[in-house]
C-alpha cells in the first residue's frame, strides 16, 4: 500500500496525462492551434512579480512555453493530491460524482487563476470554447478519481453511510459559520473532549477576535470574495470533523455544510440589513452572535464520543 500524498502524486500525473492526450486529440482532429493562455499567463505572473521572462525572442517564447506546460502539470499534480487526501480523510464521492467534482476542481483552479490575472475571459466564451475545455478536465477528473480509488491507503477504512442526524447537524453548523466563519472549525474543536486545552484556547480566540470585528466598520461584507470562499471552507471542514467523529463517509456531510454556509451568509446579511433599519446595527450583530453560537452547539455537542479506534494486525 502507499501514503495518500503519493498515491495523489499518481493520480494527479495519470490525470495530467489523460488530459494532455484529450486536448492533443481535439486539435488533431479540428486542425485548431495551441492554446496561447498558458504563455499569457506566464507573462502575467512575471508582470505582477515585477518582472520579464529572460531571453532573446526565440529563447523567451520557449521559455514562456515550458513554463505554461509546467504550470499546468502543477495545478494537474497538486489537485489530484487533494482528492487522494480528501478521500482519506473520509471523503467518499460515487465513481461518477466523483470525476465531474474533482475535474471541475481542475478546471476552476486553472480558469479562475486566469481570470484574476486578467488574461482570458470565461464569461465571453463560446459554447464551443466551454465544451472544448470542459471534456479535457472531466477525463482528467475520471483518470484521477479511478486511480484514488484503485489504490488503498493503510488507514483507508470503509465508511458506514452519514445518517440524517449527522447531515443536519452539519447544515445547521454550515447556518452557523455563514454568519461567523470561526465557528466551522472552532465549534468541533471547542466541543470535542480529546481536544487539548492550547486548541479549544485558540479556538477561543477566534471566535472571539471574529466576533469584535463583525462590529468594526470597513469589515468586508461575508458575501464578498474575501469573505464567501472562507466560510465555505470552514462549513467543509467543520462538516468534515463531525463525521470524522462518527467514522461516517464525509461527502453528504460536507456538501449539507457548504449549502447551509449559503444559506447563513445571505439569510445572516438579509436579517442585518432588514433589522438595521430598526434597532443599531450593533444590536442585530449581538442577536446574529447568539444565534450562530446557539446553532452551533446543537449541532457540535451531540455525538462528542469519538469513534472507535480500529485495530489492524499484521503478520510479521
Amino acid at each position: 500500500m502507499t501514503g495518500s500524498f503519493s498515491r495523489g502524486l499518481a493520480a494527479g500525473a495519470a490525470g495530467t496525462t489523460v488530459l494532455n492526450a484529450v486536448t492533443y486529440l481535439d486539435m488533431a482532429v479540428r486542425g485548431r492551434d495551441a492554446s496561447s493562455t498558458p504563455d499569457k499567463t506566464v507573462d502575467a505572473i512575471a508582470d505582477a512579480a515585477g518582472t520579464k521572462v529572460p531571453g532573446r525572442r526565440g529563447e523567451r517564447d520557449n521559455r514562456r512555453t515550458a513554463l505554461g506546460a509546467l504550470s499546468g502539470i502543477g495545478n494537474g499534480v497538486a489537485v489530484g493530491v487533494l482528492a487522494s487526501l480528501a478521500r482519506a480523510a473520509g471523503v467518499r464521492l460515487p465513481s461518477a460524482v466523483g470525476a465531474v467534482a474533482t475535474g471541475a476542481a481542475a478546471m476552476a483552479l486553472t480558469d479562475g487563476a486566469t481570470a484574476a490575472l486578467g488574461v482570458d475571459d470565461p464569461r465571453q466564451w463560446s459554447s464551443r470554447d466551454w465544451v472544448s475545455d470542459a471534456l479535457p478536465h472531466l477525463a482528467y477528473g475520471a483518470a484521477v478519481q479511478a486511480v484514488v480509488e484503485a489504490i488503498p491507503t493503510p488507514k483507508e477504512f470503509p465508511k458506514k453511510a452519514a445518517g440524517a442526524g449527522l447531515t443536519v447537524r452539519s447544515a445547521l453548523l454550515g447556518v452557523a459559520t455563514g454568519c461567523r466563519s470561526s465557528l466551522g472549525l472552532s465549534a468541533p474543536a471547542l466541543t470535542n473532549p480529546e481536544g487539548g486545552a492550547l486548541r479549544k484556547v485558540g479556538a477561543l480566540g477566534a471566535i472571539g477576535a471574529e466576533v469584535y470585528a463583525d462590529k468594526l466598520e470597513g469589515t468586508p461584507a461575508r458575501t464578498s470574495a474575501q469573505g464567501l470562499p472562507l466560510r465555505f471552507a470552514s462549513a467543509a471542514g467543520g462538516a468534515g470533523a463531525l463525521a470524522a467523529r462518527e467514522d461516517a463517509n464525509a461527502a453528504l456531510p460536507i456538501l449539507a455544510g457548504m449549502a447551509g454556509a449559503a444559506a447563513g451568509s445571505w439569510g445572516g446579511l438579509g436579517w442585518r440589513t432588514w433589522a438595521s433599519k430598526r434597532v443599531p446595527d450593533w444590536q442585530a450583530a449581538v442577536i446574529e452572535d447568539g444565534v450562530a453560537l446557539v446553532l452551533a452547539l446543537v449541532a457540535t455537542l451531540p455525538n462528542r464520543k469519538p469513534a472507535p479506534q480500529r485495530i489492524t494486525l499484521t503478520a510479521v
